[in-house]
């Protein structure tokens, strides 16, 4: 098999699915495991400041319903401002995930736009993967501030395509294959896909992966989006393998000319 076509492979373990989803907003434990299991996802995010996954022993637990065993659980640290909330929230996600080393990392700006707030999420980097994280990282579209999380040893670059939450899509393509072209880590959309053709678009454009989930639990058919998601994905993964034909301003005929019946 070529290389290319192999799975997504992050910080050494190697994924067949390039879709990665979150667990938040659905409208119960239930419909989060139907639409895990739907999007054929291996890595599900978790808020650890917003979902029990064993800080409450008294409450139900997420990990009932999607289980370390047949899943990556990524922590994440929604809802941190600075460097040292968002170390502090991965320090305790290791405590309750037995040593667990693969995270996510967001250091947002402002709670109007939840865009990434760049220096405290450098800082806060820099210090988690000296302290041995694997950390897949959440920024901007910025291709030099990726390379310095890249330069920092982030195991996956996460640009947002547009606000979180926002189902604007892909607003900035040529900045993120900047990014794809200079990364040597997977780069993985993180933000702003509304539906099955942003995520094709993204997967087209060469990103190793997307990560979503209001635009699979706010759906109005949360399972029916998370399938249409995940073929979405390997769509647009394959038409980027396959090399799409050259734009050009000139029309040329489906079938040849040479050699015509007159």
């Amino acid at each position: 098999m070529n290389k290319q076509e192999q799975g997504l492979t992050i910080a050494g373990k190697t994924y067949r699915s390039r879709l990665l989803v979150g667990s938040g907003k659905y409208r119960d434990l239930e419909q989060t495991r139907e639409a895990t299991e739907a999007s054929g996802a291996e890595i599900i995010t978790v808020a650890i400041r917003r979902v029990n996954i064993g800080q409450d022993p008294n409450a139900p637990s997420l990990l009932d319903v999607v289980p370390p065993t047949k899943y990556t659980i990524l922590p994440n640290t929604a809802g941190c401002y600075n460097a040292e909330d968002a170390v502090y929230t991965l320090q305790l996600a290791r405590e309750l995930l037995n040593g667990h080393k693969l995270v996510k990392l967001e250091v947002l700006g402002n709670e109007k736009t939840l865009f990434p707030n760049m220096p405290e999420t450098l800082k806060a980097a820099e210090i988690l993967v000296k302290d041995g994280f694997d950390v897949m990282v959440y920024c901007s579209d910025d291709p030099v501030q990726a390379k310095m999380l890249e330069d920092i040893g982030c195991a996956a670059i996460m640009p947002l395509a547009s606000l979180i939450g926002s189902g604007m899509g892909i607003l900035n393509p040529w900045n993120l294959s900047l990014i794809i072209e200079q990364s040597k880590v997977p780069v993985i959309v993180d933000a702003g896909v509304g539906t099955a053709s942003d995520a094709a678009i993204a997967m087209e454009l060469g990103c190793d992966g997307i990560l979503m989930n209001t635009a699979i639990a706010g759906a109005q058919d949360p399972i029916r989006m998370a399938r249409a998601m995940k073929l979405a994905v390997e769509a647009g993964r394959e038409a980027f393998l396959a090399g799409r034909i050259p734009r050009k301003f000139a029309a040329s005929p489906s079938s040849p000319m040479a050699g015509r019946v007159a």
